[in-house]
């Protein structure tokens, strides 16, 4: 199976999700989703999902 780096975690993971071109394992996705708003880790996650940059569709 491969391997992909986990943009959250910054490590290689074999299951997760891919969110536009930022790969998120499946226990980073786990944390953030069970993460609420007055958790000091909500903004570490909202920093790291700022990095998706996403482009407008060319039709």
């Amino acid at each position: 199976m491969s391997t992909n780096y986990c943009k959250i975690c910054e490590s290689e993971q074999e299951k997760g999700i891919h969110l536009y071109h930022l790969f998120i394992c499946e226990a980073c996705e786990a944390k953030m989703i069970q993460t609420v708003p007055e958790d000091p880790d909500y903004a570490y996650f909202v920093e790291k999902l700022k990095k998706i940059n996403t482009k407008p569709l060319q039709i």
